[in-house]
């Protein structure tokens, strides 16, 4: 029976929580005291006030258009509505910001970990962290971990396959600029070039012309596109990325912005509303099986 894999909890943010608590033992009262005084340093570095940002008195948080479910619902990044929208939400009121201080831009995916000044505080675009984007980009801690996912067409010979190998022969399609297309090369090696979108829409339409024969995106990705968007469609399993797939709030390189972002993800997963956040918007990965 195929191994199932279940969703990860990003323990990432369990340590950020300790790092901004105090630390020491009866014994040792000076690294308490020296504990103490860096997480009231870091407090007082992240108020409101305090924080360099694009837009004085604005967050200005970025995303990519269209944005799609279960990360934003009906394309609409401030309704606070879907996964990430949300996170967003919870980052800005643990950081001061009330919803009408959120100001949403428009950043193209492939663009946001370009290197260079940035036209937004911070970017929540299920961008993966990877060590070549970190040289230029600074990243959160984590805030989730999503597989990859095979869509393939439901009544095709690949809707059957039990193992990686067993899609070699598929014409996959990606979208330009993700670790999805990583992941196939890496993972599937499929026999025939992989085929490049500049976006999602580019993909979906690929698969419903049957230009390709599969698909592979994020897990959660995929089941939002079958169960709303390709009707024709099954996940027929799933696998990880080389070197995983976590996400990151994504920031200009040496943001100062950076400790602040992650002392704020660490206090949402300490009192369980990042998780609460998730179980709502995200579906479950244990009917899929993974594929090796």
């Amino acid at each position: 029976m195929p191994k199932i894999k279940m969703p990860i909890v990003i323990t990432a943010l369990a340590a950020a929580v300790l790092a901004l608590s105090a630390c020491g033992s009866s014994s040792s009262s000076s690294s308490s005291t020296a504990g103490t005084a860096a997480a009231a340093s870091t407090a007082a570095a992240c108020t409101k006030s305090s924080l360099t940002l694009h837009s004085p008195g604005k967050l200005t948080v970025a995303t990519d258009s269209p944005a799609y479910p279960p990360y934003f619902i009906d394309n609409k990044p401030a309704n606070g509505e879907g996964f990430e929208s949300a996170v967003a939400y919870a980052i800005a009121s643990r950081l001061g910001f009330g919803a009408h201080e959120v100001s949403w831009t428009v950043e193209p995916f492939d663009s946001s970990y370009a290197p260079g000044p940035k036209s937004f505080d911070f970017d929540i675009n299920e961008i993966s962290i990877t060590p070549a984007r970190a040289k230029v980009v600074s990243f959160s801690v984590p805030y989730y971990t999503d597989p990859q996912g095979i869509i393939v067409q439901a009544n095709s010979k690949y809707a059957s396959a039990k193992s990686l190998s067993e899609l070699q022969s598929a014409k996959i399609g990606v979208q330009i600029g993700t670790t999805s297309l990583t992941a196939v090369e890496q993972e599937i090696k499929p026999t025939t070039q992989t085929q490049v979108f500049n976006n999602s829409n580019d993909v979906v339409s690929a698969f419903k012309n049957h230009t390709v024969d599969a698909i592979v995106v994020d897990l959660a990705t995929a089941f939002e596109l079958t169960g709303e968007t390709i009707s024709s469609g099954k996940i027929v399993g799933q696998f990880s990325a080389p070197g995983g797939n976590t996400w990151g709030v994504l920031m200009a390189k040496g943001s100062s912005l950076q400790p602040c972002v992650n002392a704020a993800l660490a206090a949402l997963h300490a009192n369980g509303q990042l998780a609460k956040i998730e179980s709502r918007w995200m579906k479950s990965t244990t009917n899929v099986p993974e594929l090796h």
